[in-house]
């Protein structure tokens, strides 16, 4: 602890030199000593003020100013029996005068000693102690903030998404925007969209960021955030924190989330004017605006809300479209033209009356009618024209937009009806979909697709492809399913229409203590699902309730959790075949309580989420049957740490691991073990530096995925021993500078994808061994060049060169 005088030295020094100053007059026979014990503490008041000052800054309290205290109350004593000098009886004078006289100067002299020895000894280890302290605070600084230069890849999350290619009607509000938004002011400026469910208000958002004019204004300066029911202030601000490229700093309280809100606000700003989009702002959340509004100059804030929000002045209500723009909507999603169509025009505006005006529901209908029968579009038009306007009330929407589910086969029914399971407004990874229907419904990977991209076609959801690859490869890891609101509410409220605990599938919103009447019963609650949904958050303190789910085969788990511990009930679960557990808050949650998992010897498919894995060395020997084990942005350095597992024993039937955007080292040597694996898949780990020479004992491997590992130096020589390996992506591990000279050993290989591997100079010439090498994908002319000289001894090799074109927006959108 650095040594800092207490207040009360201070003040005792001016009590002493007060009682010097009064008595050096009274004291004539110590005149001389008192002058010099004067002339000393004058010299040190103002250095005894400064480090006073410094103390009251750096909230200290030392102790080592005891001896001083002592001496200087001492001190006071001895200046007042001086002052009685007169009353010391002749026998006693001179050995008293001189005995005072000693204690004086000895006064004097350890005054002087302590300030100009002590203070210096203590000064030097006060030093020390402080380049200790901040060597410390060094290694801390930079041991929490290892993988930020990793992050920095995940810089736009906030950037507006793009709007659709085909819009009607809006041009009218745009400009109307533009108006209200793009005039210089001195103050901030809100405005709010507000409309029904489905009106268009994000897609006018969305064309609003990317309207030249509007970028011309703010350039880099658009930020997009989507609210939903359930916004949390500081997952905002530190998205706000990522895609401006600071470091996301730790927020002690809500307060202190608001005013780092301000202060980036306030820098942002500086590089020039700022719009802010909140979309999809809820009853409840209007409040929440609030921390975003600040005095700043040219700062705009644009909010979409279906419902009106008056704090922020009269808001700008999209309105319905007009006939004209709501048919031309129709007959485009409806994919009507003039010379093919033979729908009646009267048909069509009676269709198109019914849907009100509504963008959702245009589109919607129009795609369910895609190449249907005449006497559907008649039937169709008729039930519409026999009810209500689907504006009057949500609920109304909802009854029009079920009508659109008519034309799904029961199969593809109950897919819609599973992307229910997940939150709102949150991206649902296409692979967690494959491997719920995979356990459920025996479906491969591409039949799960086909159906992903049938909802798709008839508008009850969309797709995003965050990644292209090269022609003939699909990569579901980098498609995500996306739902409108409304859409999902159709998909629970349809699910929702037998008894709870009769249902095929429940699902249960724990969020905010929000417990269904069942809850809480000390009753035994059984279930009949097959599939069971549980989210929850942090606000979330009940009890587990006593829950029988004995028939569940697929478990969805959606958290918002620092902290998460594994229901007990779920060791009953002896049918489950899939667990999907998916945080959604901002940090990894950690996850307790994981050894229920030995309990489900059932257990196949387990896809995890932004989540820290425990040890897992004890439950594996548990999972006999799983084949499919997946982790995204997981810290798992200590799932495998040190895990001593003989071969055996390890995971027999597991074919498929993935690990993507985790902080995984080094492949942890114990996977090695797991000789049934046909696929492995380690991408976007960019701390993965080196893979064990153990990868060779993988004689089963088909596929070996390496992409973007940017830290990793080189493959190991025992790659040549995967004679069964058939497709090999080492593609943007832009460290590699070679590779393995016996890659010719890989006699079954047909596809290498090598793109963003610029640092490999040369082909080994053992290239001209892999006789089945069909494929070979580059990034850029000058690697396919590589490759002209070998393409007339592989035969028909073919060498392709593809760009990179991804955006990682979807992480955390």
């Amino acid at each position: 602890m650095a040594m800092v005088l207490d207040a009360v030295v201070g003040k005792l020094v001016e009590e002493l030199m007060s009682s010097v100053v009064d008595m050096k007059n009274k004291a004539l026979k110590f005149k001389p000593t008192l002058d010099r014990l004067e002339a000393t503490l004058q010299s040190l008041g103002p250095l005894i003020n400064q480090i006073d000052e410094l103390k009251k800054k750096l909230d200290h309290s030392p102790n080592e100013t005891k001896t001083l205290i002592k001496q200087m109350k001492d001190g006071k004593e001895l200046v007042l029996k001086c002052s009685n000098e007169d009353k010391i009886q002749w026998w006693n004078c001179c050995y008293k005068k001189a005995q005072y006289q000693e204690q004086l100067e000895a006064l004097d002299e350890e005054i002087k000693r302590f300030f100009g020895l002590d203070m210096i000894a203590q000064g030097a280890v006060t030093g020390l102690e402080t380049l200790l302290e901040i060597k410390e605070f060094r290694a801390e600084f930079s041991k929490a903030n290892v993988g930020r230069s990793e992050r920095v890849e995940l810089r736009g999350v906030c950037l507006p998404p793009q709007p659709p290619g085909f819009i009607v009607g809006l041009d009218g509000p745009l400009n109307e925007l533009k108006m209200r938004l793009l005039k210089d002011e001195v103050s901030v400026s809100v405005v709010t969209v507000t409309g029904s469910g489905g009106s268009g208000k994000s897609t006018l958002a969305k064309r609003f960021c990317w309207d030249e004019e509007v970028k011309g204004k703010f350039n880099e300066n658009i930020f997009f955030i989507t609210f939903a029911k359930t916004p949390k202030l500081n997952t905002i601000v530190q998205k706000l924190y990522q895609h401006t490229g600071y470091y996301v700093p730790d927020f002690q309280n809500e307060e202190d989330t608001f005013n780092q809100l301000e202060h980036l606000m306030k820098q942002v700003v500086k590089k020039g004017p700022i719009l802010l989009v909140l979309d999809d702002v809820w009853l409840g959340s209007e409040s929440l605006v609030d921390n975003f509004v600040f005095e700043i100059p040219n700062y705009k804030i644009l909010v979409t809300s279906r419902f009106a929000i008056g704090r922020f002045g009269h808001p700008f209500v999209l309105k319905p479209l007009s006939e004209a723009h709501a048919i031309n909507l129709f007959k485009h999603s409806a994919s009507l033209t003039k010379s093919t169509s033979d729908v009646p025009d009267d048909v069509v505006k009676e269709i198109v009356r019914g849907c009100s005006g509504s963008p959702l529901a245009l589109r919607v209908s129009g795609r369910s009618l895609i190449n249907e029968q005449l006497i559907v579009w008649l039937n169709r038009a008729r039930e519409l024209s026999a009810g209500r306007s689907i504006l009057d009330s949500n609920k109304d929407v909802l009854s029009c937009l079920q009508k659109s589910l008519d034309v799904l086969d029961p199969m593809s029914m109950e897919c819609f009806r599973d992307l229910g399971l997940f939150p709102e407004d949150q991206r649902i990874p296409a692979a967690a979909l494959i491997d719920m229907w995979a356990e459920l419904r025996n479906d491969d990977d591409a039949s799960a697709m086909e159906r992903i991209y049938k909802l798709v076609n008839l508008n009850l959801a969309d797709i995003i492809v965050t990644r292209k690859v090269a022609s003939g490869t699909i990569d579901y890891n980098y498609h995500y399913v996306t739902q409108h609101g409304l859409l999902r509410d159709l998909a629970i409220r349809d699910n929702s229409q037998e008894a709870e605990d009769k249902r095929n599938r429940l699902i249960i919103d724990t969020s905010a203590n929000n417990l269904p009447s069942w809850w809480t019963s000390e009753n035994e609650y059984h279930i009949k699902a097959r599939i069971l949904s549980i989210s929850t958050d942090e606000i979330f303190t009940s009890k587990w309730c006593n829950l029988q789910p004995t028939e569940v085969e697929v478990l969805v788990l959606n958290l918002r959790e620092k902290k998460f511990a594994l229901p007990m009930f779920m060791k009953k679960m002896k049918k489950l075949k899939a667990l999907i557990i998916t945080n959604y808050d901002f940090f990894p949650a950690e996850l307790e309580n994981f050894e229920v998992l030995d309990h489900l010897s059932n257990l196949k498919r387990i896809r995890l989420e932004k989540v820290s894995v425990p040890f897992l060395g004890k439950t594996v020997l548990q999972l006999k049957n799983l084949q499919k084990c997946s982790f995204f942005m997981c810290n798992v350095n200590k799932a495998f740490e040190n895990c001593t597992i003989e071969d055996s024993e390890m995971l027999p039937n597991l074919m498929e691991m993935n690990f993507d955007y985790c902080d995984m080292v080094e492949l942890p040597n114990v996977i090695s073990n797991i000789v049934s694996l046909k696929k492995l898949s380690i991408t976007n780990c960019h701390k993965l530096c080196a893979l064990h020479e153990g990868i060779g004992k993988l004689v089963n491997l088909e596929s070996l995925r390496l992409s973007s590992c940017s830290g990793l130096l080189e493959l190991p020589n025992s790659i040549r021993n995967l004679h069964v390996l058939k497709f090999l992506n080492i593609s943007g591990c832009i460290s590699l500078s070679q590779l393995p000279e016996n890659i010719g050993e890989l006699e079954k290989l047909e596809k290498l994808n090598m793109r963003g591997c610029s640092n490999i100079s040369e082909l080994p010439s053992s290239v001209m061994e892999l006789e089945g090498l069909k494929h070979v994908v580059c990034g850029d002319e000058e690697t396919a060049e590589k490759w002209e000289p070998y393409k007339n001894i592989l035969g028909d090799l073919k060498v392709e060169v593809v760009q990179e074109d991804f955006n990682l927006n979807f992480l955390y959108n």
